[in-house]
Formats: structure tokens, sequence, C-alpha cells
């Protein structure tokens, strides 16, 4: 077993026997598991189409010739390997734990990425990383561009990305949105992209971004890490509240001011909803005392049994 500290050897047990899969056809560079739009020549049949010139006589389908008197070819769906790319929130707002989860969002993002990087480097699918922390107006291209890890195969690789979220640290204000757009447009073929983060963002940029790594053809899953502290505000006295991400704090009465914010999150989310269902992503809502093994093995199994019947 792996030495980082956030491989939690109860999740890896959990999923050994599970695979990540992807919602729409890839494009890889070598033989795979995974559904590519190319025909090949897999066990996975895909249609039927008229005999040309040329065309290899071993796929003719003499059955349909003997019934119909026309020549067909049988076409079958080419499988290849997956290209992941992992996008951790790594802004201030992730250091927060709530006063009974034990982990910091950062902290359950970590075993999140690094557990399923850990499940898809096993099946043979290729593993890539972005941090998407705090952006310097001063800093150049290709020093933000030094954090990201490329996707690429084999254990030696998937060590490079798991040392990677090791010494991830939270801090600053990020920008998500602009983060997801220069993914899409670094990404050089299709793949999976998954954003794992507390959403604390501008919403239309979020959608904007979103909208753009489909329009690259990406399958996108987002993890959104919330504690229930953050939603319920279930504080009984006046407390004095601290921005991680650098703004001031704040001084308030959980009483007088509990209901107009439980609003306001209600209308959060019901927004975030509406983006979901706009721009179709895979979209899990994970408490910080949730049973990570538990919601893990959910997730890789219900788009298991999803891949299954869109194959039927």
């Amino acid at each position: 077993m792996s030495t980082h500290s956030f491989l939690d050897p109860v999740i890896i047990n959990r999923l050994i026997h599970l695979t990540l899969e992807s919602r729409k056809s890839m494009i890889g560079s070598v033989s795979g598991r995974h559904r590519s739009p190319m025909r090949g020549s897999s066990l996975e049949f895909a249609q039927y189409r008229k005999y040309e010139i040329g065309d290899d006589m071993r796929r003719l389908d003499w059955r349909v010739w003997g019934r119909t008197d026309r020549a067909y070819v049988k076409e079958f769906e080419a499988d290849t390997n997956l290209r992941i790319c992992f996008v951790v929130d790594c802004s201030g707002s992730m250091n927060y734990n709530g006063p009974q989860s034990g982990v910091t969002k950062l902290q359950m993002a970590k075993r999140i990425a690094g557990s399923l990087a850990w499940v898809a480097a096993r099946q043979g699918d290729a593993v890539g990383l972005a941090s998407a922390g705090a952006m310097s107006q001063s800093a150049s291209t290709s020093k933000k561009s030094q954090s990201d890890i490329p996707a690429r195969r084999g254990a030696r690789h998937l060590r490079a990305v798991l040392d990677r979220l090791e010494s991830m640290n939270a801090d600053g204000d990020g920008d998500l949105p602009q983060h997801l757009h220069q993914t899409a447009e670094k990404l050089p073929r299709r793949g999976l992209v998954v954003v794992v983060s507390d959403l604390f963002t501008d919403l239309e940029a979020l959608k904007r971004s979103l909208r753009h790594l489909r329009h690259r053809k990406h399958d996108i899953v987002i993890f959104h890490l919330l504690d229930s502290t953050e939603v319920d505000f279930q504080f009984d006295q006046p407390m004095r509240f601290i921005d991680l991400e650098g703004g001031l704090p704040v001084l308030s009465d959980p009483i007088l001011t509990g209901d107009n914010y439980r609003n306001v999150v209600q209308d959060y989310l019901q927004s975030l909803n509406a983006l979901v269902q706009s721009t179709a992503v895979d979209y899990r809502r994970l408490d910080l005392r949730s049973d990570l093994a538990d919601e893990l093995a959910k997730f890789l199994t219900e788009r298991y049994s999803r891949r299954s019947r869109s194959r039927r």
C-alpha cells in the first residue's frame, strides 16, 4: 500500500474490484476497456453497412447475404483507454472543516482524487492532475502550468500524481472557472474531467466553463464538498466568522441572521441544481461526514451500470 497519507486502506479495499467508467465515447492511444467513437474489431457490435470494394471479406455477414442477396459488413466498437484529469480546488475555503467532521475539504478532496486515480491507473487508464488554486496576475503562464500534470499511464506516473496531491495546500481566493477553461484548452483529446471543489464561485462563470468542457466533448464529474454546518447554520451564540479566502472577519449573531443565511444557501443550491441540469454533468454532493468508501463505491457502481445499459 502507498505511504501517501490520504490513501485509506479501507477505501482502497472497498474499490479494488470496481472500475471507473466514462459515460461518453473516448479516444485513447492504446487498446483498453472504454467505448470509442472509432470503429474497430472489439466484441461489441455497432452496426451494419453496405459492402464496398476493398472491405475485409471476413466481416461479411453471410446470413444476411443468404436472406437478402445483399452484401453487408459488420462494424464493431473499438475499445480504448481513458484519459482522466482531476481538478482539485485549492482555494482558501477548502481549509474548512466542520466541528464534527474531523477532516478539511482539501483532505477529503485528496482522498477522492487519490482513490479514483488509483482505480483508474490500476485498470490501465491515463491519469492527470490540475490544481485550481489562487492565480496571481503577475505569475507567468509557464509557472501556472508547472503545477499541472498531464495524463499518462504507468505506476511511476501515478506516484508523481499522488506526490503532487500530497503537497497541495489550500490558500487564497481561487478562480475555479478560469482553471476549467484552461483545462478544456490543454487536454489534447476528449477525456473524463473530475472536479473536486466546494463550488464557492460565480455560478454563471462556472456554467460557461462547464459548457466549454462539454463543447470539447469531455465527460464531467463534480464532487461538491459541503459541511452540514455550512447549510444548516446551527450555531446558537454570537460568533466571529473568518473568511478563509482573505476577506475581513465578520461578527454575527446566528439567532438573528440564521434564517436569512439559510435562505441564501437554499437559493444557491437551487441555482446550482439548475446549472447541473443545463450542463448535464455528473454531480455528486458530499458532506464532510460522509462515509467516503460507501460514496465512492456507489459512484463507481452507478457509472458501470449506466455504461452497461447504454451498450444493450
